[in-house]
């Protein structure tokens, strides 16, 4: 291929696509008309155009095991190759689009264009209207929110029947704290008894000696024990207040929030990124300041010159031909409006640098702009940074308390396991101790003292068991408090989801209707141009049908055709796609795959738009058409009869020798 091509031109190289052997093709801006009679290549070298754009619906020459085409546009070249594969076309290279979808449904309308059958045959227009949308991120971002909103739902019932819990477990709490201090009263009475009773008690010196011994034993135990029961009061109640400081502490945490790893870094990148480009639009306004400043300096500086070389000398008067006559002076007088280039030493208008300067001050203002809008953005930054670093500094501090009240908790239920533990030893040695005393029953003199023993001991036991159920409900109120002091986080968790969820539907309802309000809109316009008398207008609604999804019935979306239809006598009235002849079927399917063109301004994107199998329409109306595309096409290539191309007109390039 010629490394020469002309501004604008696109230039295609063909082998072995469709019916053609090998060919080369220069396509310039604007209308390129393919003029030729059925079966002369026309298809075959649009579906090169679209090969070399992208497009797999192409087809290789029969007898060819590769294919090839290559496309040079706008300076650059893209090229593909195709070989056969048992029954299948593997296509390889670098084709001009990265995905061609869009330029498939709307660019390429060609006879097999998907949009143009799907009108003639009643397939999903909502699908081929929504398919370069990208709603199906939208819609799997909804069914994770919904999902996700379930699972909270779930957990929010929970903490509901936990809740429900409570007033039970609180009221049975407050009844045991009321049996614990029943006992203890009990407890208190009997001990007071027996040390009354103590008092009194006579026995041989020997058995005295052996019963206070053993008294002793048994008073020393219950005193441990009551010191251990204090201690583990107070155990509970330190471990009670480290967890209610935590939760605290959790709700804190949980409401501060979490900067994304590694922002700071990225924001620090940025803020330095600025700071170089602040000082480097600093630096070029320095650079204009100075030339505007030194341009100034020499117009003034010549004025001044003028000025002086206004002060005519009195030998400067005569008239006697030999210098400074009037003529002379008129001229320094007039205003001279040009002046010496002080950068390259020719004659310049004075006019051209003034101009200049002024569109250097222009430049001046619009980078002391631009350093104005960078030192903005850049404080931007920096209070974004210190508020991440700020946030940061918290979550540390708030980390560092959350770990001592950890250990805190750690230790105290320690220390709850280990002085319960005692307190079962001790009420085993006291059980122990009173069983020891039994066989001192029979002697007489002391069975009211022993019985008071027994008794306390029961009531010892007792209160261990009271107290023990009392640090279970404890706990379990505990939990419950604990995993209800997220239920508000949840709620609001719960509340952004859904509004998330409405969002993100609104947003495919938004979507939706502006897709169906471009094609009615384009569709109109299409089918002006086109003027025909008996299709009024062709037009989609948006409308939500029942479907069956195996054994229940779903709602869907749909986008629905209407035709309406125009008599002799100017009556309009609504038909179907059904009603309409087999060319007026193609007309209505060339028109929607028009205003999908348009709609989704593929022209942005694909410098192509491709037309072929026209044959529905007659001649003065392709041309009026080509006309409205050519605006917005930068290349538009229409394959036509002879007959047809013949309307066109003759400023169009023509290729009828392919």
């Amino acid at each position: 291929m010629s490394t020469e091509q002309a501004a604008g031109e696109a230039t295609l190289s063909v082998r072995n696509i469709g019916g053609i052997d090998e060919t080369s093709v220069t396509f310039g801006p604007g209308v390129t008309v393919l003029a030729g009679e059925n079966a002369t290549n026309r298809t075959s070298l649009l579906q090169a155009v679209m090969a070399a754009l992208g497009s797999d619906n192409v087809s290789m020459k029969g007898d060819a095991d590769a294919a090839a085409v290559e496309l040079a546009i706008d300076g650059d070249t893209c090229a593909r190759e195709f070989s056969r594969q048992g029954s299948t076309v593997v296509a390889g290279g670098e084709p001009y689009l990265e995905d061609p979808a869009l330029a498939d449904l709307f660019a390429f309308l060609l006879e097999s264009n998907e949009a143009r059958r799907a009108v003639a045959t009643g397939g999903d227009l909502r699908d081929l209207i929504m398919r370069p949308v990208d709603t199906d991120e939208i819609q799997a971002a909804i069914e994770r929110h919904v999902s996700e909103r379930e699972e909270l739902d779930e957990e929010i019932d929970t903490l509901e029947g936990l809740k429900d819990r409570l007033p039970a477990l609180t009221a049975e709490r407050t009844r045991l704290e009321d049996e614990i201090e029943d006992a203890k009263s009990e407890l208190a009475s009997v001990e007071s008894a027996l040390e009354a009773k103590d008092a009194t008690v006579e026995q041989t010196r020997a058995e005295k000696a052996e019963l206070e011994d053993r008294l002793a034993d048994l008073r020393s135990k219950r005193s441990e024990l009551e010191d251990v029961r204090y201690e583990l009061e107070t155990e509970r109640e330190s471990l009670e207040s480290a967890r209610a400081r935590k939760r605290e502490l959790d709700a804190e945490f949980e409401d501060l929030p979490s900067a994304p790893v590694g922002e700071i870094e990225d924001l620090e990148a940025q803020i330095e990124t600025l700071r170089r480009k602040k000082r480097e639009l600093e630096s070029g306004l320095n650079e204009v300041q100075s030339v505007i400043g030194f341009n100034r300096d020499m117009l003034d500086g010549e004025n001044g010159d003028r000025l002086d070389a206004l002060e005519v000398p009195a030998s400067a008067s005569s008239t006697d031909g030999t210098g400074g006559g009037e003529d002379d002076l008129a001229d320094d007088l007039l205003p001279d409006t040009t002046t010496t280039c002080w950068t390259c030493g020719s004659e310049v208008p004075r006019d051209q640098i003034e101009a200049t300067v002024g569109r250097l001050r222009e430049l001046s203002r619009s980078k002391l702009a631009e350093v104005n809008d960078t030192e903005e953005r850049l404080e931007e930054l920096t209070e974004e940074v210190r508020d991440l670093e700020r946030q940061k500094r918290q979550r540390e501090q708030l980390r560092s308390q959350r770990a001592e009240l950890e250990s805190d908790i750690d230790r105290s239920e320690s220390a709850i396991e280990r002085l319960t533990e005692r307190r079962g030893t001790l009420q085993a040695a006291i059980a122990d101790l009173e069983d020891g005393l039994e066989d001192l029953e029979d002697r007489g003199g002391y069975e009211d003292v022993l019985e008071l023993h027994k008794e306390a001991n029961e009531h010892e036991y007792e209160l261990g068991r009271l107290e023990e159920n009392l640090e279970d409900i404890e706990a379990e109120i505990d939990r419950i408090e604990g995993r209800l002091d997220a239920e508000s986080a949840l709620r609001r968790q719960r509340e952004e989801l859904t509004a998330e969820i409405e969002d993100l539907r609104t947003r495919i309802d938004r979507i939706e209707e502006q897709a169906v309000e471009g094609f009615n809109e384009h569709m109109d316009s299409v089918l002006e141009i086109l003027g025909y008398n008996n299709l009024e207008r062709i037009w989609l609604e948006r409308v939500e049908r029942e479907v069956r999804d195996g054994r229940r019935k779903v709602t869907e979306r749909a986008f629905e055709l209407h035709i309406v239809r125009q008599t002799d006598s100017g009556v309009t009235y609504e038909d179907t796609i059904d009603h309409l002849s087999e060319s007026e079927r193609e007309v209505t399917g060339l028109v929607f795959a028009l205003a999908g063109y348009l709609a989704h301004e593929v022209y942005e994107t694909v410098p192509f738009i491709l037309l072929d199998s026209l044959e529905a329409i007659d001649s003065d109306r392709i041309a009026a058409l080509v006309e409205y595309v050519e605006g917005f096409s930068e290349y538009l290539v229409v394959a036509l009869l002879p007959e047809d191309a013949a309307a066109l007109p003759d400023t169009y390039t023509r290729i009828s020798d392919i």
